[in-house]
């Protein structure tokens, strides 16, 4: 099981209004086995938390708090590094029919000028 835990990147969103709040979270991180690095951002809301943790026990150790907890959207926090880069190949070919969409908006654009050397012309 050892070698389940890399070094992992985990990002979580938590409910703190104040350093009250990030103070609990602070002192459950301090505790938490294999934790390297922890960085909160109160005003963003914002935990990060860097060792050789799993994801799902980062999130209930943080939830551990009593903060309402859950992962930053955007972020991968997925168990392992080769797992992301190998789930990313197909979200790219995703992302190509959107981007066959964008030039079908842009001649829709291309009207906009025509209404400006009418501008020109008063």
């Amino acid at each position: 099981m050892a070698a389940e835990l890399t070094m992992q990147t985990v990002v979580l969103k938590v409910a703190m209004s104040c350093e009250g709040c990030a103070g609990a979270v602070r002192r459950v991180l301090s505790k938490m086995e294999g934790v390297e690095t922890f960085d909160i951002d109160l005003k963003e809301q914002k935990v990060t938390v860097k060792g050789n943790v799993k994801p799902e026990d980062v999130f209930q150790t943080v939830s551990k708090s009593g903060k309402k907890t859950s992962y930053w959207e955007g972020e991968v926090t997925a168990p392992a590094a080769p797992a992301p880069a190998a789930e990313a190949a197909p979200s790219t070919e995703a992302e190509a029919p959107a981007a066959e969409a964008a030039p079908e908006i842009t001649p829709a654009k291309a009207a906009a000028p025509e209404i400006t050397p009418a501008k020109s012309d008063a």
